[in-house]
C-alpha cells in the first residue's frame, strides 16, 4: 500500500526528464537559428605586427615616465645630499636606470620594427 501511495523513482525522474529534454531541444534549435560565424578580416601576422607594435608602444611609454621620475629623484637625493658617498650612489643609481631604459626600449624597438625587415632573409629561393 505505501507503494501505491508514493511515485516510484522513475515516475519523479520521468517529470524532471521532460523539461531538461525540451531545454536541450530549444537550446539546439536557438543554437542553430542564430549561427556565430568567425570570419578573419587580416591574417594572423598582420595582425601579431599589429599587437607587438601596441605592447611596444605602451612599454616605451610606461619605461619613460618611470625613467624620468626615477632619475628626477636620483637628482633631487644627489642635489641635496652632504655626503660624497650617497652623491655618488645617487649618479651611480642614475646611470643604471637610463642603461636599463635605453635596453627595455632598444628591445622593443628591435622586435616591433626591425624583425620583421628580416622576414623572408632565411629562406633558399
Amino acid at each position: 500500500m505505501k507503494r501505491i501511495m508514493q511515485k516510484s523513482f522513475a515516475e519523479k525522474l520521468g517529470l524532471k526528464l521532460d523539461k531538461y529534454i525540451a531545454a536541450i531541444v530549444l537550446l539546439v534549435l536557438l543554437s542553430l537559428a542564430l549561427p556565430s560565424y568567425a570570419l578573419a578580416a587580416e591574417d594572423m601576422w598582420t595582425v601579431a605586427d599589429r599587437i607587438i607594435k601596441d605592447v611596444y608602444g605602451k612599454i616605451a611609454g610606461i619605461s619613460t615616465a618611470l625613467a624620468g621620475t626615477m632619475s628626477a629623484v636620483a637628482v633631487i637625493g644627489a642635489k641635496l645630499s652632504n655626503n660624497q658617498h650617497k652623491v655618488d650612489q645617487a649618479w651611480d643609481w642614475l646611470r643604471r636606470i637610463w642603461i636599463a631604459w635605453a635596453i627595455i626600449n632598444g628591445i622593443g624597438a628591435f622586435l616591433a620594427y626591425i624583425r620583421p625587415l628580416f622576414a623572408g632573409l632565411d629562406s633558399v629561393s
